[in-house]
């Protein structure tokens, strides 16, 4: 049997403010990251980017320029004016975007169906013959879709009515780890928060609705952190029609009503919001105002900013969010796992297809501080470090989220010759590496690594990875259904 350790080249999809997605070559990747082309005008395949260039800071195109790619799909002359929103490297075998062996270009999802031992029989069945997980490097320069994404059951039916927009049957909990720092909208604040701004926000109580808002103060009085279930479930009922009657206004009201919201936001500075809230000052909310209009003018998702969450990242630190779980990611470098699939149910900030129909009646409508939805990582037990590694305080640390499809271990060896020997598990993994470079091995097989390169091991094979530069930092994603960590998801 073939040694189950393969180089992949991933799909980079570049995310245009016009809402289409295309495929990057090489060359563009490079002028992504770089700035700089070197080619003449006509003979540019990245022209387009030469326009509006996603920038040299950018991790998801410092990864993609790592390995080179033949693939060409993106159109000259495309209206790229500026390339805001997001640029993605995809790792997996989602049928939209999969990844490919380097040296023999069959896809990985032609491999892993073929031999079914390199995802072991067990996950095989259980996942349909495909990687249960989805593994992305996500590079946000412009706020994304204010969205959500479904539960199974709604994924099938959104599946069968509408392919075109739900292209897959698969539910989509996923996590986020933040590489650079990292904000975002991200779940229901508190709900006296929520109270809060609808009483001291006049433009966003106009357009919820005076009455709206009066009745959902006196539905929440005095049961806003009460634990009973009859509470909770008519505080939820209560937010859901709050947030409906703003999701539901239409564009020119909501627009007016957002030239009130940024004067103020312009004028009003620490004092904005009533001095803001328990979790954010007023000064940074008015920012955050000012700053998602000059993206998107206007738009609703200036409102529901005061219904979510606001979060911040730093690097290392980490959130999951369940299917049918509110968020919006505003900026920053990224790597994020998921359940393998595409679907996303879009209500704000984007020029795509919006189903706020959809939208409003799936959510779950939890309220909670954001803390409750960052993750408490632990170190993962199934590592050896030698004795380089671990004088040199390397680690191995686990971010394990309360499903099946996948967990994280991020890896940070210091120093030459550090190793981590990871223990064999029933189960796939994808490893990319983020920074520095060393070599990956398993069995007699090493291979070299370098910042961008990703790399499929398969199930019950040891892999031990060791450093030749001074920090040499991967993230594996993998899946394993027996003895699976319960050390922690969200807390």
């Amino acid at each position: 049997m073939q040694v189950p350790l393969i180089q992949l080249q991933c799909g980079q999809w570049l995310y245009g403010p016009t809402g289409g997605k295309s495929q990057l070559t090489h060359h563009q990747a490079s002028i992504a990251m770089t700035g700089v082309c070197d080619r003449l005008p006509e003979t540019c395949t990245g022209l387009i980017l030469c326009v509006g260039k996603v920038g040299k800071d950018s991790a998801a195109a410092k990864y993609a320029a790592a390995t080179e790619t033949n693939q060409f799909s993106i159109e000259n002359g495309k209206p790229y004016a500026e390339v805001g929103g997001k640029l993605q490297l995809w790792m997996g075998t989602h049928p939209s975007l999969p990844s490919k062996d380097v040296e023999t270009q069959r896809s990985l999802l032609d491999l892993v169906q073929d031999n079914k031992a390199l995802m072991s029989t067990q996950i095989s069945d259980k996942f349909g013959e495909k990687l249960p997980f989805l593994f992305k490097v996500l590079s946000i320069r412009k706020a994304l879709s204010i969205q959500a994404h479904p539960n199974k059951k709604l994924a099938e039916q959104l599946h069968a009515k509408d392919p075109k927009n739900y292209p897959d049957d698969n539910h989509k909990p996923e996590m986020t780890i933040a590489v650079t720092p990292f904000d975002g909208l991200c779940g229901f604040r508190p709900l006296k928060e929520i109270s809060h701004f609808l009483s001291t926000v006049p433009a966003l109580r106009n357009l919820v609705g005076g009455e709206s808002a009066k009745e959902f103060e006196a539905s929440i009085s005095g049961r806003e952190t009460s634990t009973s279930a009859e509470d909770a479930q008519r505080n939820k009922k209560a937010l859901q029609s709050a947030f409906s009657a703003l999701m539901t206004k239409d564009k020119s009201t909501i627009a007016a009503a957002a030239k009130e919201l940024v004067s103020s936001a312009k004028q009003d500075g620490e004092e904005f919001a009533g001095g803001g809230g328990s979790s954010n000052g007023g000064k940074e909310l008015a920012d955050l105002v000012v700053r998602l209009n000059s993206q998107f003018e206007g738009d609703v998702g200036l409102f529901v900013l005061f219904f979510l969450n606001y979060v911040k990242l730093e690097i290392g630190e980490a959130m999951f969010l369940k299917a049918d779980d509110i968020h919006a990611y505003l900026s920053g470098d990224i790597i994020e796992c998921m359940a393998s699939s595409d679907n996303v149910v879009r209500a704000g900030f984007t020029p795509k297809f919006q189903d706020i129909p959809t939208l409003t009646s799936m959510l779950t409508y939890s309220y909670a501080p954001i803390s409750e939805q960052k993750m408490n990582p632990v170190d993962y037990p199934y590592v050896t470090l030698n004795r380089t590694a671990y004088s040199s305080s390397s680690s191995a640390i686990l971010y394990d989220p309360p499903i099946d499809e996948f967990s994280v271990v991020k890896t940070e060896l210091h120093g030459e010759k550090a190793k981590a020997t990871f223990e064999a598990i029933e189960g796939p993994s994808v490893i990319i590496c983020t920074s520095g470079s060393g070599t990956i091995s398993v069995g007699p097989k090493t291979k070299n690594v370098k910042a961008g390169y990703v790399f499929f091991v398969g199930a019950t094979a040891e892999c031990v990875l060791e450093s030749d530069s001074e920090t040499f930092t991967t993230f594996k994603a993998f899946c394993e259904l027996s003895g699976k960590e319960t050390a922690n998801g969200a807390s």
